[in-house]
């Protein structure tokens, strides 16, 4: 047992006990006398004395169990030098599969221990490592939370390493941007308000055992950091992932790989033992009862994981640094109140739109700083915009609870204007212009063949993306100038959302053989304009004509609440397509996208405490109302996908050839496969691993044509990797004059190495029967200086052909060639003679050493 000596009212728990083993039980040692009473009760519980008898003997002390039906809480020495290390182990938690028995381990104390915070968490053979550190001082001049979040997935971890060319784990992936922001989204509205201390996240992935998702242990991992440090988050977070088996109608608790492979719903839910605060998540269009169930099961194991945890911080003991908090003066909210509320209330009264009410904005801003800014007591300038702040936020929800009407006139569930277009740009395969209000986004659809797919490398190995939508996010969409290039953590994280809504629309492969890469460009932003992509997105979708199962809708949900720092109560106020206004001034971000009949993906942020489910199910009914009219408006511009492909996408054809003739195809060096494309116009040629062959051409004719040759080609099968092979026979030969040696020839590279370069000098039949004759160029005999990179060298002359010199064969057949004797030979104005003996120089006597050394000795003592 653990005994806290504080101001709390005892609650002991163990009525009796004739044995207890002491070393099973730590104190908490920043309380004075804790031992000796520590003792005392051991004695007492030992004699099976009753609770009264107990609560006398602690004398006011607070008596609390290290361990529960879920979790226990260990304690020892065996940290470096001696030092503290604490374990909390999860064993149990509610709605866990019967099978899964590795329990959470939550380590602290071992290492890391100059972070502010740091944890180890291991399942299973997962292990992660994150920490929590900041800086010393405050920064000064700052008005948000100066918080940062990374997270790597070490290649390490499952056994392998990075393909990049210097072998090391680089800039983050996107599925590592995407974790980053699953870790930040539900911690940063929890950190005390007025934090001004540079903090930084940082999790890795230590060990992976590949049997279930990483990113919910980050979550726990890092926000367990966090709350074991000094920085003021006060509550612990936790998360967990939720799937669910339709057939079975089953919800499943973090699920392995294998399970999620008959889930029609990946959701992540993360909150507190009181309420969520966060929801990611994608479903093959499940209804929103399913989803409200799914969020409920998810959270009864994060209770567990929150108690467990806020438990574990009382034994490890922490003290939060409140001192640094930069807060306002209490007295210039009701300044800033006096001096604008009239104002701001004309200004909602007057509604308009983001060009018109947002200049009133700024200018009742300025009115205040310079009314406040000086005289007899001058507010900062942050805290003065703060206050302001404040007050846009009450009064809007004031006026929306009182008439029903938004900042911009609108009603609680009225959508704005919408406008579309189909098929508005000419050469592109597929587009559309989604307007929504002041959102706006061009979309357009590329098809190709699978050599257009998208390829991740990730510690579950490398991962080819069929479908990616890939979302942008100019400046000059919100009229402001700025950093173009690379895309930013939240153009990630929104194109990745509008993916997964389309996903479950998309038909299978076998059906549409074509590669799919949508492109979002947004042009206008005043709100949601990552659920202008996935409408813009749908129409691009159908206006190239893929088949898609069914139209999908997105609508972003906000909502207003009189006490931003609480949790969501019957009072909230529920608004259907916000504004950016709204997003900026309200407590809910909550996306939802989908057809008629149920969701693919919704996604949830909030800036209170924590969204109640009450509160949930009523923002799903209401978007489901706004998802359907704009699923009308969508159809009124086009009902149904093009029947007919545009001519600008090639066609394709697909079909499969025994895996042992692979080799046969691709030739050496490359040389069948290129000759394929070459001689039927293809567009594309590609060929798996598992004998799938795939080609496109813009002639529906030549793909027949390929096909049956490349079926013929392989019709006696061999010519696969690896040799052997039963019954294979032999490669055809060269046939034709042989090469003379010391002759130049311009020869076709077949085959560029790190060690030299592949050319055929001589050419094979012109029907294929019979292949040319190949030679090996070594990287030293290249170029007449040193080649350090044969691969970059070769590439960087931008040639298909080199001039070689034939210089023989090799003892095991090969033919060696050489281009550094070609140019030798081409600048010496013809073919190399043959080397002569050369003759030795004549030595000189020792005379005439003995006059020349003379003369240098005279020369030197002059």
């Amino acid at each position: 047992f653990e005994i806290c000596v504080d101001s709390r009212k005892l609650t002991p728990r163990l009525e009796s006990s004739s044995s207890l083993d002491s070393t099973k039980y730590t104190t908490m040692g920043r309380f004075p006398g804790l031992s000796s009473i520590y003792i005392c009760c051991l004695l007492y519980t030992s004699d099976a004395f009753t609770q009264h008898q107990l609560h006398s003997a602690a004398a006011g002390a607070r008596l609390s169990p290290l361990f529960s039906e879920n979790y226990s809480i260990e304690s020892d020495t065996s940290g470096p030098n001696g030092a503290q290390v604490h374990r909390l182990i999860i064993n149990k938690l509610p709605g866990q599969d019967e099978e899964d028995t590795q329990p959470i381990v939550i380590e602290t104390g071992k290492i890391g221990r100059q972070a502010a915070g740091a944890v180890t968490l291991t399942k299973g053979d997962t292990t992660l490592y994150a920490t929590a550190a900041r800086d010393s001082d405050p920064k000064e001049g700052l008005d948000f939370l100066p918080l940062s979040v990374d997270h790597q997935e070490r290649f390490s971890s499952a056994g392998t390493t990075s393909g990049s060319y210097n072998k090391r784990d680089g800039r983050p992936a996107e599925h590592e941007v995407l974790t980053c922001r699953l870790i930040d989204r539900p911690l940063r509205p929890l950190i005390a308000d007025g934090w001004r201390h540079e903090t930084q996240l940082l999790s890795w992935v230590l060990s992976y055992d590949g049997v279930r998702s990483c990113d919910p242990l980050a979550i726990v991992a890092s926000s367990t950091a966090v709350y074991l440090s000094d920085v003021p988050l006060h509550k612990a977070v936790a998360a967990v992932m939720v799937g669910y088996n339709k057939e079975e109608d089953k919800l499943m608790l973090n699920p392995t790989h294998d399970q999620m492979e008959n889930s029609q719903l990946q959701l992540i839910v993360a909150g507190t033992k009181d309420a969520v605060l966060m929801i990611e998540g994608a479903a093959d269009f499940l209804p929103e009862e399913t989803m409200v169930r799914a969020v409920e099961f998810g959270h009864k194991a994060i209770e567990a994981i929150a108690s467990a945890v806020e438990e574990f911080g009382e034994t490890v003991g922490i003290t939060k640094k409140m001192d640094t908090l930069i807060t306002a003066p209490p007295e210039l909210q009701e300044k800033v109140n006096a001096l604008m509320t009239e104002k701001v209330d004309a200004m909602y009264v007057g509604g308009g739109t983001k060009t018109t009410q947002g200049p009133i904005m700024k200018v009742l801003k300025k009115e205040l700083v310079a009314a406040l800014g000086e005289g007899e007591v001058e507010y900062e300038k942050n805290d003065i915009s703060n206050a302001f702040k404040d007050l846009l936020c009450r009064r809007m929800y004031e006026r929306a609870a009182a008439t029903g009407k938004r900042c911009d006139g609108r009603d609680l569930e009225e959508i704005r204007h919408l406008s579309m277009e189909a098929g508005f740009l000419p050469r592109v395969h597929g587009s559309a212009l989604f307007t929504r209000g002041e959102t706006q986004a061009i979309a357009t659809t590329t098809l190709g063949d699978s050599g257009m797919r998208q390829k991740i490398d990730k510690i579950d190995g490398t991962e080819e993306k069929r479908f990616y939508l890939q979302y942008t996010f100019p400046p000059s969409c919100v009229g402001e100038t700025g950093r173009v290039g690379a895309p930013g953590r939240r153009e990630v994280g929104h194109g990745n959302l509008a993916e997964r809504a389309l996903i479950p629309t998309l038909p299978s492969e076998k059906e549409f053989p074509y590669t799919i890469r949508v492109e979002s460009l947004i042009t206008e932003s005043h709100g949601s304009s990552s659920m202008a992509s996935v409408c813009g997105g749908c129409l691009a979708l159908m206006d190239a004509g893929v088949p898609i199962k069914q139209p999908i809708a997105g609508i972003a949900m906000g909502m207003l609440l009189g006490d931003k720092g609480g949790v969501s109560d019957d009072n909230a106020v529920i608004l259907s397509d916000i504004l950016g206004t709204e997003d900026a001034l309200g407590t809910m971000d909550f996306k939802v996208a989908g057809d008629r009949e149920g969701i693919t993906t919704f996604q949830l942020d909030i800036k209170c405490e924590g969204l109640s489910l009450d509160t949930m199910k009523k923002a799903l009914e209401q978007a489901r109302k706004g998802r359907l009219h704009i699923l009308d408006a969508m159809e009124g511009v086009l009902p149904s996908s093009r029947e007919t492909l545009p001519d600008t996408v090639p066609k394709i054809a697909s079909f499969s050839i025994p895996s042992e003739s692979i080799g046969k195809v691709i030739g050496p060096g490359g040389k069948q496969i290129r000759a394929v494309i070459e001689d039927f116009e293809l567009e594309g040629m590609n060929v798996d691993e598992d004998g799938n062959v795939q080609v496109s051409s813009f002639k529906q004719d030549k793909l027949k044509e390929a096909e049956e040759f490349v079926k013929g080609l392989v019709k006696d099968g061999g010519g696969g990797r690896g040799g052997g092979g039963g019954g294979r026979k032999d490669r055809p030969k060269y046939v034709g004059p042989d090469p003379v040696e010391g002759q130049v020839y311009t020869g076709k590279i077949t085959g560029i190495h790190n060690f030299g370069v592949f050319v055929e000098i001589l050419p094979g039949a012109e029907d294929g029967s019979t292949p040319g004759l190949e030679g090996l160029c070594h990287v030293s005999e290249l170029a007449q200086d040193r080649v350090r990179n044969c691969e970059g060298y070769v590439k960087s002359m931008n040639v298909e052909e080199l001039e070689v010199m034939y210089l023989g064969k090799q003892p095991n057949g090969k033919l060696s060639l050489s281009r550094k004797k070609a140019l030798e030979a081409k600048l010496g104005g013809g073919a190399p003679k043959k080397e002569e003996k050369k003759e030795e120089p004549a030595k000189m006597s020792n005379e005439e050493l003995d006059v020349i050394a003379a003369a240098i000795e005279s020369i030197q003592e002059s």
